[in-house]
């Protein structure tokens, strides 16, 4: 790793770079890094892995998708193929709570600058999405649903609505319609947020499973509104479809990358995280995908048109409400078996 001593300007300059090549571990042909494939990959090597592989020389090789039983395989036989791994949202909190990550190096990856709500000494978080509202603009021409209130307001904003099929995202939605002040959103009160959802019921004609059924349900007219993360929404916006996002209330969440415990080239992987808290190189992920990175200065750098759809601009950012993963993790179970029965019990 870098050497900490600190040298004079001039005269020690050549010595103290020295010291901290030598004190670099041996450079492999390349490090394997683990996604969730599709069209995440070439924007990952247009932004980051390019850059990397040029400033190091150590080639990139991007394998997918990104699998929870895998790299507990790996960690438990000590047998790690990949230097970095994406991690699902619902398995970032378990993947610390077994011990399969290394811990983000911030001498090497400074993330000072970051939200306080993206950092995680064992997880490096590539992007921020959320979940937000999405409608109609030929139903709503003047205008939609700028809160969850006003999706829930049938009379106000008639219309079919779409909504994920699982608990998440849609109770935190419930209790925000039904008043509660997003800084007391957590731990989520359950039982109110079910008879809230009680009241959304009848008017939910789609039940997505996908992110592709997300802007599709508007654009084929089974839904004025859903449901959605940002990212699909973007897509579709840029494609010049019929649709608009809103950010009242949206349920921020933070991607995760991680670095497995036991990993061949753990300095190395940490030089590849470096690359990725450029503000610069986010802009580059942030343009494509319609996520923030987790680089504030990043906005600097992108479209002025891109700004507003971003959900880490400013005047979005205040709208809405960071997801809390940890109570997820120690409730998801219990959560999703009751969701599993109040589905059922609807018919």
């Amino acid at each position: 790793m870098h050497s900490v001593v600190k040298c004079g300007f001039v005269a020690l300059s050549f010595s103290c770079a020295s010291i901290a090549v030598a004190q670099e571990p041996p450079k492999p042909q390349a490090i394997i890094v683990n996604t969730s494939g599709g069209e995440n990959a070439p924007m990952l090597r247009a932004a980051y892995f390019n850059d990397f592989e040029a400033e190091t020389g150590i080639k990139v090789i991007d394998t997918s998708p990104a699998d929870f039983g895998r790299l507990q395989a790996m960690v438990k036989s000590g047998n790690v193929e990949w230097d970095i791994t994406e991690i699902e949202a619902e398995d970032a909190g378990r993947a610390v709570e077994l011990g399969l990550l290394e811990p983000i190096d911030e001498k090497i990856v400074d993330r000072s600058s970051f939200n306080e709500e993206t950092k995680n000494l064992y997880h490096y978080p590539p992007s921020i999405y959320s979940t937000v509202i999405g409608y109609s603009t030929d139903v709503f021409p003047n205008g939609g649903p700028k809160n969850w209130a006003d999706f829930w307001d049938i009379k106000r904003f008639p219309g079919p609505r779409a909504m994920s099929a699982t608990p998440l995202d849609n109770l935190e939605a419930a209790l925000l319609a039904d008043g509660v002040e997003p800084a007391k959103l957590y731990p989520l009160d359950v039982d109110r947020a079910f008879k809230k959802m009680d009241e959304i019921y009848p008017n939910v004609a789609v039940w997505w499973t996908s992110g592709a059924q997300q802007a599709q349900s508007l654009i084929d007219g089974e839904a004025v509104m859903t449901t959605a993360w940002n990212g699909r929404l973007y897509a579709a916006i840029r494609k010049s479809a019929p649709i608009a996002m809103e950010y009242g209330g949206g349920i921020l969440k933070v991607g995760s990358y991680g670095i497995p415990k036991g990993a061949k080239n753990p300095y190395w992987s940490q030089r590849l995280l470096a690359v990725m808290t450029r503000p610069k190189n986010e802009a580059k992920y942030s343009e494509v995908f319609g996520y923030s990175g987790p680089n504030p200065a990043h906005i600097d750098y992108v479209s002025p048109e891109i700004k507003p759809l971003l959900p880490l601009a400013p005047e979005n950012a205040a709208k809405q409400v960071w997801m809390d993963q940890k109570w997820w993790v120690d409730n998801g179970k219990a959560v999703t078996d009751r969701w599993t029965k109040w589905m059922l019990s609807k018919g």
